[in-house]
């Protein structure tokens, strides 16, 4: 393993798995708030995220970012 994929929080994490984790954190109404796109405010699934987020890279980044940010502080809160 590279030293930057080392450092690299996504690493080996599927995008599938991101958006599960962040609806069972959030649920999709406040996923839908604090990500303001349709696959998440209208009639949304794993699926038709999972298609939207792979062919849009700025809601995808958006959602990276947030499980990201989930990520850390769940490791704060584990200290």
């Amino acid at each position: 393993m590279t030293q930057a994929q080392k450092n690299n929080p996504l690493h080996g994490v599927t995008l599938q798995q991101i958006v599960i984790d962040l609806e069972a954190e959030y649920g999709w109404q406040e996923l839908g708030e604090r990500i303001s796109i349709n696959c998440f405010q209208n009639d949304p699934s794993v699926k038709s995220s999972l298609k939207f987020l792979r062919k849009t890279p700025w809601a995808r980044e958006k959602v990276e970012q947030l499980w990201i940010l989930l990520q850390e502080r769940k490791n704060i809160w584990k200290k």
